[in-house]
């Protein structure tokens, strides 16, 4: 796991569990409402998500919000 940044490791922790769940990064932005280029924005560290969005993720993943930061 990247050890640079919280948001290089929030990433790869989003591109685990959605392959974890099966999903293309296609199929889960579209499940959580998001643009597939800001879906793998979030999961290369490129953006920053809003508390909102982070909430969408941990839902369209059908996770405790406090599931997403486990291991970062």
């Amino acid at each position: 796991m990247p050890k640079d940044s919280i948001r290089l490791n929030f990433g790869y922790r989003i591109r685990e569990l959605r392959v974890a769940s099966g999903m293309t990064q296609e199929a889960f932005a579209d499940h959580c409402g998001f643009a597939r280029t800001y879906m793998s924005r979030i999961e290369t560290g490129g953006a920053n998500p809003s508390l909102e969005a982070v909430k969408t993720l941990a839902d369209g993943l059908g996770i405790e919000l406090g599931e997403l930061f486990k291991g970062i």
